[in-house]
């Protein structure tokens, strides 16, 4: 959006040049030093073009940038009494300024606009001997103008992001409803039939059965949920939730002392991440078996480790699931993670397994 917006400026700065380039030619008899008025003019026009060329990429739109082009603006305010004498009406770059201020509305917001718009508009005001109503008039526009246009690209910006969120939300909706679908015509199917097999066969087939039939039931919730997609919002405790995790049998869950307050979203995917690391605990260590959760809170960042003391997880054995397409690790851990923004190292050996997340406390961007 700001790239776009310093491309309509590089319009505007070529019609004001043109308006102060046609002004001077046509004035330039008519003042006391007619070659400076014209070295000004050539000025302009090289830095105008410099501009034009400088803010098209966001990596060369520094302070240092902004501040040289406002810089050359209020130089050229300063040097008017000297170009055209001490009793002037018009300054030398006349509307060329605002190219200036527009910079640093668009790029500081109404704050910049505001700034630029008093420097200009003092500097302006100060070094005229005689004052007129219009000329107040003018230095009151140049204000006005930086910080409404500064408020307005602010507003457009904010606009933009709240776009893109509502179109990664729907989306994220449409890719849930396409894999509802799927796992309706495929997946639950086939937990129906194994269930009702199993109930047939018996014995140990019965409890196959068992299992399969809550996975259905789980999984049909689930589908249920995805026809009224609602997008998380908010601040929530996320040591409470994680807490609700110590009711698993052998899992302890240690949090500060105090609230850990995390967007929605957020929280809910680092708590799904940790209940899919006690699951993996559950199917590979042992149904009982010890588990600890600990969650560290920073100012920018929650720390959450899931530690088990079972026999750790085999070289390549990761490697080889994902290959088979168990992407269980892979997505319901590390890819929750990713998409917040954060990382996931796995520390695995004869003394255990445990999972180390670090997410900033800022909302993500892809959720």
């Amino acid at each position: 959006m700001e790239s776009r917006l310093f491309g309509a400026l590089a319009v505007v700065r070529v019609v004001v040049l043109l308006d102060a380039v046609v002004v001077t030619i046509v004035r330039a008899g008519s003042l006391p030093h007619p070659a400076a008025s014209v070295a000004c003019a050539v000025v302009m026009t090289a830095w105008t073009g410099f501009a034009t060329w400088a803010y098209v990429q966001p990596r060369r739109r520094t302070f240092l940038l902004l501040a040289a082009d406002l810089a050359l603006a209020l130089a050229l305010l300063l040097v008017t009494p000297l170009v055209k004498g001490a009793d002037f009406r018009a300054t030398v770059p006349s509307y060329w300024i605002v190219g200036a201020l527009i910079a640093w509305a668009i790029h500081f917001r109404w704050v910049g606009g505001f700034g630029a718009g008093v420097l200009l508009a003092t500097v302006d005001l100060v070094q005229r001997q005689h004052l007129q109503q219009s000329d107040y008039g003018n230095a009151f526009l140049l204000v006005l103008a930086g910080s409404i246009v500064g408020f307005l690209c602010e507003s457009l910006q904010r606009m933009a992001a709240e776009r893109d969120v509502a179109e990664r939300a729907a989306a994220m909706a449409a890719e849930r409803a396409r894999l509802a679908r799927v796992v309706h015509d495929g997946v639950l199917q086939v937990l129906a039939l194994v269930q009702r097999r199993g109930r047939e066969l018996g014995g140990e087939a019965a409890e196959l059965g068992r299992l399969a039939g809550d996975q259905e039931r789980e999984l049909r919730r689930l589908i249920q949920a995805q026809d009224t997609v609602v997008i998380e919002t908010g601040m929530v405790d996320v040591a409470a939730q994680l807490a609700v995790l110590e009711r698993r049998q052998g899992v302890t869950v240690s949090t500060p002392g105090f609230p850990v307050e995390l967007p929605a979203a957020t929280a809910h995917e680092l708590v799904a991440a940790a209940r899919a690391c006690l699951d993996n605990v559950r199917v590979h260590v042992g149904e009982d078996s010890p588990a600890w959760v600990l969650l560290q809170a920073h100012p920018d960042r929650v720390e959450l480790s899931v530690r088990d003391d079972g026999p750790g997880i085999p070289s390549g054995r990761l490697e080889e699931a994902a290959a088979a397409g168990r992407l269980g690790v892979s997505e319901s851990i590390r890819g929750r993670i990713t998409d917040l923004g954060g990382t996931a190292e796995l520390v695995t050996g004869s003394f255990g397994t445990e999972w180390e997340f670090v997410v900033p406390r800022s909302a993500p961007t892809n959720l």
